[in-house]
């Protein structure tokens, strides 16, 4: 059940009182504690949000580790029943709630709506908000029609891009990550699309983080290659081609090592076959930066992200990066000037590419400090920004004012 939010649970930070103070629902079937990059960039949004003086109101399901006494104390989510759906054991989706949700924002009418996410709970905020003539903003983070490719539903795929047509276009606006995206979902006949970025923490990431007491745990010495991937193991992530890849970089250089941090539904078969590599499971925080920091190479052999918040992690970090011309690797790097790309699906050039890097630890230097200068320009203040300008936008259609104010707010609700 949702329960009821009072006053106080619409609360936050107050800092710029000349800023209008919208009040969003965040509607998502998944979020922090949860490890994925849809959790972790929403999480961030929503943190920027409240700093800039907005009343955020969290719909999301109960996480699986959450007891009711901890539901029951959450102060800014409206937290609900999920279900648990294949391939992803560990995350959950929202079972429908319409009428509930229809209630919560009669009750307590927020300004806009931004559904992160296209399951049931999503579906069912799409109807409530629709209903109740609320603007909506959606996000398309993750390509669930390729994804079904490698989950079994393949021939499923025509049907979940006409679902997800329907879904985005329903939405006022769809916000996606990068330029190629936003191409791709125009010619399949989505509408409204606008590029909302990423940014990337370079106060965690960075290469400062490098520890010679974790490579020696793996193996390796400071003259070896560590090469390192980070992220969840499962089939449309391309493992196969990962570890291909890496025989190859063996042959040139026998000293390689092969580190895996994540976790996923294939790691005990990848483990089983490859017990010559090293898996760390889910690593988090400092942790985490720790473990790419420490690492040489990343390599990042997946063709169905939308972003792919790992590669500029991995920048950041002072990691030569070997990934496809295609989602983050598209839009931040340079060919052999901060990292190297391959054409899509052209697995041999993926090889090469990495292979070149095998033993060249001068190129490899030189690669990840132009990496991480490149995410030193990737802020998290100017995504923030512009994220909260596409929202006052919703809000406020009728402002004339480029810089609106809390009475052109107030005056949206009262009309």
């Amino acid at each position: 059940m949702l329960r009821a939010m009072d006053a106080a649970e619409f609360t936050c930070l107050t800092l710029t009182p000349m800023r209008p103070q919208l009040r969003v629902a965040v509607v998502t079937e998944t979020y922090p504690p949860e490890v994925n990059g849809v959790a972790m960039t929403l999480a961030r949004l929503v943190d920027g949000l409240q700093v800039r003086n907005h009343q955020v109101q969290l719909i999301r399901p109960r996480h699986l580790c959450e007891s009711p006494q901890q539901a029951a104390s959450a102060q800014s989510d409206s937290l609900q029943r999920g279900i648990i759906p294949p391939p992803h054991e560990e995350q959950k989706a929202g079972l429908p709630a319409k009428d509930a949700l229809t209630r919560l924002w009669t009750r307590q009418r927020p300004d806009v709506v931004q559904i992160a996410t296209e399951g049931p709970l999503g579906w069912s905020a799409l109807a409530a908000a629709n209903k109740l003539r609320l603007p909506i903003a959606s996000d398309f983070h993750t390509n669930f029609h390729s994804y079904s490719s490698h989950s079994g539903f393949g021939l499923l795929r025509r049907a979940i891009v006409a679902y997800l047509r329907k879904f985005h276009n329903k939405a006022a606006v769809t916000l996606v990550p990068t330029d190629g995206i936003r191409r791709e979902l125009i010619a399949s006949g989505y509408e409204n699309i606008e590029i909302i970025g990423r940014g990337v923490d370079t106060k965690l990431f960075h290469p400062g983080r490098r520890d010679p007491v974790l490579r020696a745990r793996w193996g390796a010495n400071e003259n070896d290659t560590v090469v390192l991937y980070v992220g969840r193991l499962t089939a449309e992530k391309n493992l196969a081609l990962l570890f291909r890849t890496f025989d190859a970089m063996r042959e040139a250089h026998p000293a390689a090592r092969l580190v895996l941090v994540g976790d996923g539904p294939e790691r005990a078969i990848w483990q089983a076959r490859r017990p010559d590599a090293i898996f760390c499971g889910t690593q988090v925080g400092e942790t985490l930066a720790g473990h790419y920091a420490s690492g040489d190479v990343f390599l990042f052999p997946s063709l169905t992200e939308t972003w792919g918040n790992v590669t500029i992690e991995a920048m950041a970090s002072g990691l030569a990066v070997v990934a496809y011309d295609c989602a983050a690797a598209e839009e931040v790097i340079r060919h052999a000037e901060n990292g190297l790309k391959a054409p899509p699906e052209d697995e041999a050039a993926f090889i090469a590419q990495a292979v070149s890097l095998a033993f060249d630890a001068a190129e490899r230097r030189r690669l990840g400090a132009a990496a991480a200068a490149r995410a030193a320009q990737l802020s998290w203040d100017a995504i923030i920004d512009r994220f909260e300008h596409v929202l006052l936008r919703l809000a406020l259609p009728q402002s004339a004012s480029a810089d609106p104010t809390q009475d052109d707010l107030s005056a949206a609700r009262a009309g």
